[in-house]
């Protein structure tokens, strides 16, 4: 296979376009070419009245490679190998390994030991994403909240219910098997050669659906509604997990993947000696700008055409008062969702589906938090600083799970909203309108005043008036890491593999995954 690198295409282009490209590149006819692929795929919208998409081709010829290297004599082409994950070997062991967590970690976990002939037992408290998302609509509704079954918790993780995202900053390779298996379950080919790939909440729920079938079939089972309260540690080793219902399952491996909302499981942690540490964080609040707004900001005259979509944009500054701000988990044509797992608290968070193709586009504007902020040494400190924003924004909401929202020009200028103009809420179960800054300490406030100004600056309309900004954002990441050795095993508890975002080792859908398929692979090899 070759791989042409540095291929300018129009936004609108076609398939014959692109042959035509190849074609050019190699000085072959298209006879020659027996197919082509995309390896890779951005957008370039530096120049607004140059707005084209910068790619990767692989080609296979129906001639020899060499000899058209050699013809062509581009620095833009290059020999590749399809990629190819080898699933380690190893010896079955007595007892079946335990996954707690069927979030992205947990599940490709589960998928790796289950090819392998494992026979994972995957136990989740919340319920299988059919139901899950049925319990979720009934809360958007006005319904009450399932503490259980909600946007953090439950088959899929926090993410099933998000974008989608699918970009990465690890240079693992493994994060290419973590895509092949989302196109496996039902995801969109795209995924694979988008520079920033999504799923959408949509697809991602059939590949979730998708990926529990697949471990069933190779031997796997899930136990769901199901809530660890317990671990037996014997000789400083894993021997069981024990279920709220009182059953006790004995393990010798167990993957530990709750998620970074399973606060009463950091607790019971905590209780039985298991080495933690506190960890910076984030908190903050969710910005909503019109979708359109900010595809012209982006894509200028481009906007809406050919296959460009909905805009994303990444912002980040380091502020003169040594704090950090920036936006995170962006949701273009997306919308702002309730995200609570504890009774009389206030949580928000993005979701997108596939088309991202509703009124507004949103994002997390978070600023960073260190230890020093806690206001304590315990580990937990971090959890019960997360608890006191969820709080006081349900209350500054009204008590009934609406959330705190204010417009942007109202927030800089510490006046309280008393409606909204341009940009409305899409927040579900509604908003109340109120002052931000009531609840926030004046690092945070004055922060996230600095940092949008400054955006504005790099992004037009970023600090747009009629702006709406949405509280609290709290669970961008786990406020504490539960400490590992080498062998991704607790250094106090032998069989014990802490896993992905929960214990403090991912940052998103690929990263987790990763994490869950390398935990994976340690337990196989033994």
């Amino acid at each position: 296979m070759l791989r042409i690198n540095n291929v300018k295409l129009p936004v609108d282009y076609t398939d014959d376009l692109i042959l035509k490209r190849v074609c050019a590149e190699l000085r072959c006819t298209a006879k020659a070419v027996a197919s082509v692929s995309m390896h890779k795929r951005s957008v370039d919208a530096r120049r607004k009245n140059d707005v084209h998409f910068k790619c990767s081709l692989d080609v296979e010829l129906n001639s020899d490679e060499k000899a058209a290297l050699t013809k062509c004599r581009s620095k833009n082409i290059e020999r590749a190998e399809p990629y190819s994950y080898e699933l380690p070997r190893g010896e079955k062991p007595p007892l079946s390994p335990v996954i707690i967590g069927a979030g992205p970690a947990g599940l490709f976990a589960g998928l790796i030991l289950s090819l392998a002939g494992f026979e994972p037992m995957i136990i989740e408290r919340g319920a299988m994403i059919e139901r899950r998302t049925r319990d979720i609509d009934e809360f958007f509704g006005g319904g009450s909240l399932n503490a259980n079954s909600n946007i953090q918790f439950g088959e899929g993780g926090a993410g099933a219910f998000s974008d989608g995202k699918l970009n990465t900053g690890t240079k693992d390779s493994r994060a290419r098997k973590v895509l092949e298996e989302f196109v496996l379950a039902g995801a969109p080919e795209e995924i694979l050669y988008n520079s920033k790939p999504h799923i959408g909440t949509d697809y991602l729920h059939t590949a979730v659906k998708n990926i529990r079938k697949r471990i069933i079939e190779h031997g796997g089972s899930f136990k769901f509604n199901t809530t660890v309260s317990d671990f037996k540690i014997k000789d400083g080793a894993i021997n069981a997990v024990v279920t709220e219902g009182g059953d006790i399952i004995n393990c010798r491996s167990l993957i530990l993947a709750p998620g970074h909302s399973s606060r009463d499981t950091y607790e019971r942690l905590n209780r039985l000696g298991i080495h933690m540490e506190q960890k910076p964080f984030s908190i903050g609040v969710r910005i909503e700008h019109l979708r359109s707004m900010i595809d012209r900001s982006q894509y200028g005259i481009y906007a809406g055409r050919g296959r460009l979509g909905a805009a994303d944009y990444r912002l980040v500054t380091h502020l003169p008062n040594g704090r950090s701000v920036y936006t995170f988990c962006m949701c273009p044509g997306g919308e702002v969702v309730a995200a609570a797992s504890e009774e009389g608290a206030v949580v928000t968070n993005g979701m997108s589906r596939f088309a991202r193709d509703m009124v507004n586009s949103n994002s997390a504007l978070l600023v960073g938090v260190e230890p020093s902020d806690f206001g304590s040494d315990s580990v937990l400190a971090g959890i019960e600083l997360q608890r006191r924003f969820e709080r006081d924004a349900f209350i500054l909401g009204g008590g009934d799970y609406r959330a705190p929202a204010q417009r942007v020009w109202d927030f800089i200028n510490g006046v309280k909203s008393t409606s909204f103009g341009r940009v409305q809420p899409s927040y579900r179960p509604g908003v109340c309108p109120a002052d931000l800054n009531k609840i926030m300490p004046e690092y945070m406030s004055s922060s996230l005043r600095a940092a949008m100004l400054e955006f504005n600056d790099r992004l037009k309309d970023f600090a747009y008036p009629d702006a709406v900004l949405t509280g609290m954002e709290t669970r961008s990441s786990a406020p504490l890491r539960i400490i590992r050795g080498s062998d991704l095993q607790s250094v106090s508890c032998r069989g014990l593999f802490p896993c992905g975002e929960g214990a403090g080792y991912a940052g998103g859908i690929i990263s987790a995954a990763v994490d869950g398929i390398k935990c994976a692979e340690a337990i196989i090899r033994g």
